[in-house]
């Protein structure tokens, strides 16, 4: 894998807290040492660490000792030492911001991916995150967590992300480019959304086609004419309807009774435990719910077409994934960047160093960090 030295060597003290370069200088004046560093987090997370360390081995080479203490894509505790580095004091010092930057929200965003593979392990998901991140280097974290956390899920029996929606961190899926059709700018240009399933077919004709379906708010309407109009894609089941709608209306066809309705026919258990707020939302509310896909599956199969297949997107995070779960919402496919961290302090990690030269020594309160060998503060 690649290494990318961002922000490059001469340019660290510039992207480093100010401390730390002036610790750097002081070690330089009074004398050097060897020192290692343990880096944890404060929350149970995946090891995600790929990226954090081919950073610092493009930045210091061979000169700093990485010991992982978990491998990539297992669990870790909170608090639990990811890491422990080993180095010169002086050439470390100024590493500590950067390295946390590429370490803690990987890992948060790996837990996150790992989570919803396993609450819905029968359905294969897609990355649509990169439009939420905030630039290139983060979209790369992030495609790279997803990676990391669907392995760990496919590990455990669930069929995990299947690839991600662009060509620049389509590796991190084990392919080259890209998954995904159309937009609902594409839809407003046609003029309907038959149209832009025309066009996008005339476009590629080789390609399996998914269409937006909420743009007119006719979901129910525009999935069964698109697969009127393209009865052998239906068939072959290489035909989709991405359910996108806002959590502003209900979908065509639906209102809180009428949506009660449609889970008491598929998933009455469902409705009848307790239910917060959003859950009870998620379930039989506006938007995207289970209720919405229930209702699709009822409206494509009554007018022959079982095996058109309906895509979930709109807001599915590991809690809306576990409620989809309970109520067995027939899922093909999920999209989703809700893996990116929501609590961003959830994804601070920390470095302190627990020995220098040899004698273990650490703030009071983080003698946890110690290898487990008994070592102690002086």
């Amino acid at each position: 894998m690649r290494a990318v030295a961002n922000p490059p060597a001469e340019e660290i003290c510039r992207h480093t807290d100010s401390y730390f370069t002036r610790t750097r200088r002081i070690v330089e004046r009074f004398g050097d040492c060897t020192v290692t560093y343990a880096v944890f987090m404060r929350r149970p997370v995946i090891s995600a660490p790929r990226i954090a360390i081919d950073w610092l081995r493009a930045i210091r080479g061979d000169t700093v000792s990485i010991e992982v203490m978990h491998p990539e894509g297992t669990v870790v505790g909170a608090g639990d030492p990811l890491l422990y580095i080993s180095g010169s004091f002086a050439e470390l010092a100024e590493l500590e911001t950067i390295l946390l930057q590429k370490l803690g929200p990987t890992c948060v965003a790996a837990w996150n991916a790992w989570a919803m593979c396993l609450e819905l392990p029968h359905i294969p998901f897609l990355a649509m995150d990169a439009r939420h991140c905030a630039g290139s280097e983060m979209a790369d974290m992030m495609a790279y967590a997803a990676a990391v956390g669907s392995r760990a899920a496919q590990a455990q029996g669930a069929k995990g992300f299947i690839g991600n929606a662009n060509d620049a961190t389509a590796h991190w899926f084990g392919t080259n480019r890209g998954l995904g059709t159309m937009p609902h700018a594409l839809i407003g240009y046609a003029g309907s959304t038959v149209r832009a399933a025309e066009m996008f077919r005339e476009t590629f004709p080789e390609e399996d086609l998914t269409v937006l379906v909420d743009y007119f708010g006719t979901e129910v309407t525009d999935a069964i004419a698109v697969a009127r109009r393209f009865p052998d894609l239906a068939v072959e089941g290489r035909l989709a309807v991405r359910l996108d709608t806002h959590g502003g209306r209900y979908m065509e066809g639906l209102d809180p009774p009428s949506s009660y309705a449609v889970l008491e026919r598929h998933a009455p258990h469902a409705i009848r435990r307790y239910r917060s707020e959003t859950e009870l939302k998620w379930l039989v509310g506006t938007g995207v719910s289970a209720a919405a896909i229930w209702r699709m599956r009822e409206a494509l199969d009554e007018a022959g077409f079982p095996r058109v297949r309906i895509i979930g997107s709109s807001g599915f995070s590991v809690e809306k994934c576990r409620v989809m779960a309970d109520a067995k919402a027939p899922l093909d496919l999920v999209g989703t960047g809700s893996f990116l961290p929501e609590i961003w302090s959830e994804t601070y990690a920390t470095a302190d160093i627990i020995a220098y030269d040899g004698a273990p020594r650490v703030k009071i309160g983080r003698e946890f960090l110690f290898r487990k060998n008994g070592a102690r503060n002086p």
